[in-house]
């Protein structure tokens, strides 16, 4: 059966006032986030959209580096958003964690495999989690810690990253723990070095801080 020619008319076309924005603003999140696939994170877009939660986007795009793919697997601009999403709670179900990972086309092996790094269980502890994410990022405790700063920094983009020296040293213990191999000694070396960093800027410490010759090596 042939269609007719004029299916509508325009009175029976309401489009809303806010729609051309609305598409506007999800075609410029979905350049800079750039998903693998683009239906499942539509879909978690427009969710998030709906119930005013924060949305799946990164800030920028990234330009991947040699050795990183470039259609799956986490980056420090996924991660950032996943902290954005769901650090507002301590301690996150892995129910979200799950939800909130497969909203961003991210592969649930490498999701196990950061949670097989520690004892987590049903329930996640933010930081911790952000931590054993950061040090897969990169293959130095020191790299892991610089990601942590770039992730958890108020400072502006291409700033010096700085974060609570308090928070520093929760992460840095962290891993070092998660590590096995870095001494207590060596740990409190580094602490006590950066301490004296972090008395000159308000209790904060920086990336420039730590990966300088003249503080002792993390690991």
């Amino acid at each position: 059966m042939p269609l007719p020619d004029t299916m509508f008319c325009a009175q029976q076309i309401n489009i809303p006032p806010e729609l051309p924005d609305i598409l506007k603003q999800f075609t410029k999140a979905a350049i800079r986030t750039q998903p693998c696939d683009v239906l499942q994170w539509s879909a978690a877009y427009f969710a998030c959209l709906s119930k005013g939660e924060p949305l799946p986007v990164k800030e920028r795009l990234e330009i991947p580096v040699a050795t990183q793919k470039t259609d799956t697997g986490l980056t420090q601009g996924l991660l950032k958003v996943l902290h954005k999403q769901l650090s507002s709670k301590a301690i996150v179900s892995e129910t979200d964690l799950e939800e909130k990972w497969k909203d961003l086309c991210l592969p649930q092996e490498q999701l196990q495999c950061i949670l097989t790094l520690d004892n987590f269980g049903n329930e996640v502890e933010w930081m911790k989690f952000l931590a054993l994410a950061c040090s897969t990022l990169g293959g130095s405790i020191s790299s892991a810690l610089k990601h942590a700063c770039e992730i958890l920094t108020e400072d502006p983009e291409g700033g010096a990253a700085r974060i609570p020296f308090q928070t520093f040293t929760f992460l840095y213990k962290y891993l070092a723990r998660i590590d096995g191999d870095i001494s207590h000694t060596k740990v409190e070396d580094a602490l006590f070095a950066l301490q004296a960093d972090a008395n000159k800027q308000n209790q904060m410490i920086q990336p420039r801080n730590f990966l300088s010759g003249m503080c002792p090596p993390l690991s």
